[in-house]
């Protein structure tokens, strides 16, 4: 017998997809036009399912459309990661101990960049 889990997609992957469907839509989409975007098998009812968790999380904005909704994201590709990077720094007490592990891993050119942001008046835009 095969393993169950073999077909299976990495955890986030799915919810990953649907956001780049929606990014590269750059307006209000249905869960069927997200799944007929994605050319999935998913039925539309895991792409709602996926959609309704966005929402939950903040990820997503949604409008009624006829009896069901629509759905935007709350924000860019960049801007998710810097409020993902955000939320795990909130979730330590040691906040010194996360941001300086964090900048001891950063690549050179990762570390003029930050640097440039931190130098620059007023922050990063």
């Amino acid at each position: 017998m095969g393993d169950a889990n073999a077909d299976r997609r990495p955890p986030g992957e799915l919810e990953a997809s649907v956001l780049a469907t929606l990014w590269a839509a750059g307006g209000p989409l249905t869960p069927g036009q997200v799944q007929e975007a994605l050319n999935t098998s998913h039925a539309r009812t895991t792409v709602t399912t996926i959609l309704t968790r966005l929402y939950d999380k903040g990820t997503v904005t949604r409008t009624r459309c006829g009896r069901g909704f629509a759905y935007l994201p709350t924000e860019d590709a960049s801007g998710l990661t810097a409020r993902r990077m955000y939320s795990e720094l909130e979730r330590n007490e040691d906040r010194g101990a996360v941001l300086s592990r964090f900048v001891s891993r950063l690549s050179d050119e990762d570390e003029r960049i930050l640097r440039a942001l931190l130098d620059a008046e007023g922050g990063p835009a």
